[in-house]
């Protein structure tokens, strides 16, 4: 699969923007640390387990695909001068991974998804070489990156450690919560009915963990296309099985999606679109959706009751209100 280089005059600018910030990153800590992440994921584990000692940015707001994202000049002037950059890895984005290589070499860089061990990953038959790069979307595989954000504020601001793995480890307490919740909710519903079938194959992590057969129109990159065959082939799925609900997504054009419902309508099969799902990115700042936490629980109460399960009233954030 080609990686894209960027281009030769935005690495100049980005060394240079690298020169000028040294002498302003190489002080001490007094004042919150300048953190920068990629995508809003990552950015709220580093808030969460930062709290005051870190301003986080992220790079990719509420329905941006990581997977197309390319740098613009204020991303690099933003890198150039942060204490720390936090970037997933797996080739999730995939336009910036030898932008990234060559800024790991002048700055303080990690990919914290690469630190989930490569036994519990999901290879591609399309995609030689590389992993399913959505491992937030099973909460435990997240903890591990979670405890790696962790370790990298560690090693950026040692002294911050105890109110970093202090933060970490209430926030993965959190996370366990949520991964009994899912699994209780998702149990609910019926065996005929386990079929996720959504925009993109991102998915795959949350099928693994609570036992749900999951298709994609396009691969688990949206640079993929998703040709006419692939279409007809899983219109086809849909009849046989008699798929009631397909699911768009809050960062891929629901146009694939439209277009399965249209070629299944054309052969009797009545289909509706279940909601629209988070997979590459969050909700919108400031919402609950916004969050690692409620945008984990909107896919997973969303999911259980589109194919005929049972969640609790205001899902997992409901559920902890009512104190049960």
């Amino acid at each position: 699969m080609q990686i894209f280089s960027p281009l030769r005059p935005i690495i100049t600018c980005l060394a240079l923007l690298a020169a000028i910030a040294f002498a302003s990153t190489a002080t001490s800590h007094a004042k919150p640390l300048n953190v920068v992440a990629t995508t809003s994921m990552i950015a709220d584990a580093a808030r969460q387990i930062a709290g005051d000692r870190a301003e986080v940015k992220a790079l990719m707001g509420p329905g941006v695909d990581p997977h197309s994202y390319r740098q613009t000049r204020s991303d690099i002037a933003a890198m150039a001068r942060a204490d720390l950059v936090i970037w997933h890895g797996l080739y999730l984005e995939a336009q910036l991974e030898e932008f990234f290589f060559d800024l790991g070499k002048r700055r303080n860089v990690v990919a914290v998804g690469e630190a989930v061990a490569r036994d519990k990953l999901l290879s591609h038959a399309d995609y030689d070489g590389r992993f399913d790069p959505h491992v937030w979307m099973d909460p435990k595989l997240w903890e591990t990156v979670v405890y790696a954000v962790r370790d990298a504020l560690i090693a950026t601001d040692p002294d911050g450690a105890a109110t970093y793995t202090s933060n970490a480890k209430a926030h993965v307490a959190e996370i366990k919560k949520l991964t009994d919740y899912m699994a209780s909710v998702t149990a609910t519903v019926p065996e005929k009915s386990r079929v996720l079938l959504t925009a993109h194959d991102a998915f795959s992590y949350f099928g693994r963990g609570y036992d749900f057969e999951v298709l994609g129109i396009q691969g688990i990159s949206t640079e993929s296309e998703a040709g006419l065959r692939r279409v007809e082939e899983l219109v086809d799925t849909i009849v046989e099985r008699e798929i009631s609900a397909v699911f768009v997504e809050s960062s891929v054009p629901e146009r694939n999606v439209r277009a399965l419902i249209e070629g299944a309508s054309a052969r009797g099969q009545d289909v509706a679109i279940g909601g629209t799902l988070y997979s590459d990115a969050m909700g919108e700042p400031g919402t609950y959706e916004g969050t690692y936490i409620g945008m984990i629980d909107h896919n997973a109460t969303l999911i259980t009751r589109a194919l005929g399960g049972d969640a609790p009233e205001g899902g997992f954030q409901g559920k902890l209100a009512a104190g049960s």
